[in-house]
């Protein structure tokens, strides 16, 4: 962490060297030999940042580097601050602060020297080195499996097993690798150790090894391992094992494995350099031979064999948890005893389903007295035993945050800011992360390109869970593990990298640290003015509290009583980067607020503004996101964002009734990336449009004809779009949309309106993956251009988009179509799919379409189709779908209906509302 504080500094400082040249005439000098200093300790901290958990001295030397980069930062931001918001930084007030901020940072590079002068003194880096191999050693021992060695204490995970044995024992030609991935203490080693030992693998392998890599790895151990295994010597070769080369005894490995069929599990492999130095000693061998590995990372498993599938284990369910817990905890005993049963089963919930943390808490209580008061003083302290008090747990998942690169641990320690068991929305966080400055500039990649690649990152690593995917396949939510959480709130304690704030307490007993930059209240928001103290420090402040209703609590709190302990935020927390706030009931913003001049992140979603937004928010000219969306009740958005010059974010999309927008000045706004929502105004031609040049995703209602026009053709100035949607006011129709052609990177079109005449399929965005239309009142040839698009995955018809009786789809029509969805097409009667059409359809969903007859025919041969939903359709149409049609359909694994209970694969009841999307 210390690593990431230094080079966030030093770029701060260059930046700010570049950009804020007129304030820092006076101390520029010093702040470069500031800057110069701090990168030297670059050269080393990273390494240092490796070795300070097993070395006491290194350890602080490592936090003293973290502080004094965190105060040069305050030093320069408090400066830049008050500069900026002097309207009167003239030849009286400027020598003043600049020898102020000149005394400081001299006061700074004195504590650098200091620091430097300590850690030569100390000997540290000698002295790490041993002490750090005594730990890693310990953690080796108790990580490293024995395969021959069953365990007792298991459950069987048939599924898994099952599918993993399909794997290995298929006849392929070429050796093929096959991963388990998954976080520390799925029980990926335990799975592959019963697959090792499996009667059908052992027959099917000439020879079997099995080698436990882990981080620290010498490939000559491995290779030794491998030979030892698979009988690869001779008795006299054997013997002079110690004196071969490290590369005859891998040619010898080669020409061995070349004549077997073999099977090679490497247990915890955590790089793609192991399979690289190894790749070479597994030959093709006899048909059927496989190397089996076990990692936390999916991109190690698919550098591996591209061409293969990952497995990812399951966690357990409760009752498969509760039958692990039992028989650790009563040895072999399958249930708890009735005085026991509620207090075991929810210690049981708070491990996750996380094979290792139900076996560590199973044996910690075998060794308890049964009684209840033995097990609820356990109970009271869970997250204690489960992440500190078991080093195993707490090393195994420690393991994975440590092999992080700086910036994914501020991102993973970000994490347990948020709630227990929430799900995170992935866009929301990525902009949190942008707005605290995480992540280093790569080339021309955007912040928030990185974001996502750190993201996916995390997610390949186990340390983060996909929660819900959305049609196309992009991960839309992540959450993330109960005790993975833990993990990062007790790391980022203390990395003073952030507070939760429980009520008027922290979630714990010690003493808060006053220098925590980052803080979440998770209560009620009445009772956070103790926050005062942290002002100097504090960077970021989010809210997590859904606790009020809107109405009782403006009685109760006699309205205004929460924008009064806002004020405190407001007036002291000069340096806020981050302002979260969703959820909070508000009903204004009072001028304060424009003194936050270094927030990145505004959130105000789901508010309970009123009045108009004060007009000195014109003041956050370094804001990157604003989001205002669901503030139901707020009328009128002012005139000022044009002043916000490196917005990239703004969100105003509220259901039915948002803000009136259309009056915006917008042509400053050359940073903007995402627009989803706005009305319609004199901005679209007066340059606003066309200065948007980093635009990725537009939305615009109440358009008229002219308009669209206007926006067409500043599509080709364009170039990052893609994602538009154009909404028209009623009475208007689309002029011929020419002209999108251009947009190469453009993927998702909405058109809510009627269309004169539908682009020809050469007209559209080549690369388009995605068409909604609503009131479109195609005309009736319209199916047979849409069905040439090349590239399109997902069609949605809405309601109006198509008022003819009939409909058909020609063979190879639609030849990438993987969702297609027809909502209230009232006229439609009719629906002709012939044979070979949509060959790549996986999901349909007919929302009442009245007067359809039936399914089509044409989809009884459909093979891919895997989700069929109906909703709101007429009686007779899901009594055909019973009766009649069930066994021509029944090979579609889910089948839902809204009407429907009967057993057609999966029937589940839902309630369908289908709007625009604008985010």
């Amino acid at each position: 962490m210390a690593e990431l504080a230094v080079s966030l500094v030093v770029e701060k400082l260059t930046n700010l060297l570049a950009q804020q040249a007129s304030y820092m005439d006076g101390v520029s000098r010093k702040i470069v030999q500031l800057r110069n200093e701090l990168r030297w300790m670059q050269s080393f901290i990273k390494d240092a940042d490796m070795k300070q958990e097993d070395n006491d001295l290194m350890q602080q030397w490592v936090n003293d580097v973290r502080d004094v980069a965190y105060e040069t930062e305050e030093v320069i931001e408090t400066y830049v601050s008050k500069a900026a918001a002097r309207s009167t930084f003239d030849l009286v007030t400027k020598p003043f602060y600049l020898y102020k901020v000149g005394k400081e940072i001299e006061s700074i590079r004195m504590r650098i020297r200091e620091i430097s002068r300590r850690r030569n003194a100390y000997g540290v880096e000698r002295n790490s080195r041993g002490e750090g191999r005594g730990v890693n050693e310990r953690l080796r021992w108790w990580r490293q499996p024995s395969p021959h060695v069953e365990e007792d204490d298991i459950i069987e995970l048939v599924e898994d097993t099952k599918a993993l044995l399909t794997q290995l024992t298929s006849m392929e030609s070429r050796r093929r690798v096959v991963s388990v991935v998954g976080m520390g203490g799925l029980g990926k080693t335990t799975l592959a150790k019963r697959l090792y030992n499996h009667n059908d693998v052992k027959n099917h392998f000439d020879c079997r090894a099995w080698i436990y890599v882990s981080k620290e790895f010498r490939r000559r151990d491995i290779l030794q391992g491998i030979v030892t295994d698979v009988n690869a010597l001779n008795r006299v070769e054997m013997e002079v094992l110690e004196k071969l080369k490290e590369e005859d005894l891998l040619k010898k490995l080669h020409e061995f494995l070349e004549e077997q069929r073999y099977l090679v599990v490497l247990d915890d492999v955590w790089s793609m350099e192991v399979w690289d130095c190894l790749e070479k000693a597994f030959p093709s061998g006899k048909t059927g031979s496989k190397v089996m590995l076990t990692t936390r990372n999916k991109e190690v498993a698919l550098h591996a064999d591209g061409e293969g599938i990952p497995h990812e284990p399951r966690i357990l369910t409760e009752n498969e948890s509760l039958q692990l817990f039992c028989k650790k905890a009563f040895h072999g005993i399958n249930s708890l005893p009735r005085e026991l049963n509620k207090l075991g089963k929810d210690m049981v919930m708070r491990c996750g389903g996380l094979p290792l943390a139900v076996v560590v808490l199973g044996g910690l209580l075998s060794r308890k007295s049964k009684s209840t008061e033995e097990w609820h003083r356990v109970f009271r302290n869970i997250t204690w035993h489960l992440t500190k008090g078991q080093d195993r747990i707490a090393a195994i998942l420690s393991l994975s945050y440590n092999d992080l690169p700086s910036h994914l641990k501020s991102c993973f320690l970000y994490l347990g800011l948020f709630p227990e068991d929430v799900s995170v929305q992935t866009k929301k966080l990525i902009h949190l992360w942008v707005a605290e400055g995480f992540l280093l500039q790569e080339g021309e990649e955007t912040a928030e390109g990185v974001a996502e690649k750190c993201l996916n990152e995390l997610i390949d690593r186990c340390m983060i869970q996909v929660g819900r995917l959305s049609s196309l396949g992009r991960v839309k939510t992540v959450r993330i593990h109960d005790l993975l959480r833990d993990l990062a709130i007790s790391q980022g304690r203390e990395e003073i990298f952030l507070e939760i704030h429980h009520g008027n307490k922290a979630e714990r007993s010690e003493t808060i640290s006053t220098k925590s930059r980052r803080h979440a209240i998770h209560s009620r928001y009445d009772r956070y003015v103790f926050l005062k103290k942290f002002a100097p420090h504090l960077r970021s402040l989010l809210f997590f509290n859904r606790e009020y209703n809107v109405d009782v609590e403006r009685k109760r709190m006699k309205i205004g009583f929460i924008e009064k302990k806002l004020n405190v935020i407001y007036k002291n927390f000069k340096l806020l980067r981050v302002l979260d706030m969703e959820g909070v009931r508000v009903v204004s913003l009072p001028d304060t607020i424009g003194s936050l001049i270094q927030l990145r992140y505004l959130g105000l979603r789901k508010t309970n503004l009123e009045e108009e937004l004060p007009l000195s928010m014109g003041n956050l000219q370094n804001l990157q996101t604003l989001d205002l969306r669901y503030s139901c009740f707020l009328k009128r958005i002012p005139n000022v964002i044009w002043k916000m010059v490196h917005l990239r974010h703004l969100l105003l999309y509220t259901p039915f009734d948002s803000p009136e927008s259309g009056h915006l000045r917008m042509d400053t706004l050359c940073n903007l990336q995402s627009l989803p929502y706005i009305e319609a105004g004199n901005w679209i031609n007066n340059g606003g449009l066309a200065n948007m040049t980093s635009l990725r995703q537009l939305g615009i209602d109440g358009l008229s004809r002219e308009q669209v026009t206007s926006v067409i053709s500043t599509m080709e100035r364009l170039q990052d779009i893609q994602s538009l949607s154009l909404l028209l006011t009623e009475q208007e129709m689309f002029p011929i949309l020419t002209g999108l052609s251009y947009c190469e990177h453009l993927q998702k079109l909405c058109f809510y309106g009627r269309i004169e005449k539908l682009p020809d399929p050469q007209e559209f965005p080549p690369n388009l993956i995605k068409l909604t239309l609503y009131n479109s009142e195609l005309q009736r040839d319209s199916i047979t251009k849409l069905e040439r698009l090349p590239n399109l995955e997902m069609l949605v018809l809405g309601d109006g988009s198509y008022n003819w009786r009939e409909m058909a789809f020609s063979s190879e029509s639609f030849p990438k179509l993987e969702i297609l969805k027809l909502h209230l097409l009232k006229e439609l009667e009719d629906w002709i799919v012939e044979e070979k059409a949509m060959p790549k359809l996986k999901h349909l969903v007919i929302n009442r379409c009245e007067k359809l007859k039936q399914i089509p025919d044409g989809l009884k041969l459909a093979t891919t189709l895997k989700e069929l939903e109906i909703v709101g359709m007429p009686v007779e149409f899901e009594s055909r779908l019973r009766t009649k049609d069930f066994f021509e359909f029944k090979h579609i694994p889910s089948i839902k209906s809204t009407t429907d209970m009967l057993a057609i694969g999966n029937l589940i009841p839902r309630v369908y509302i289908f709007l625009p999307t604008f985010y």
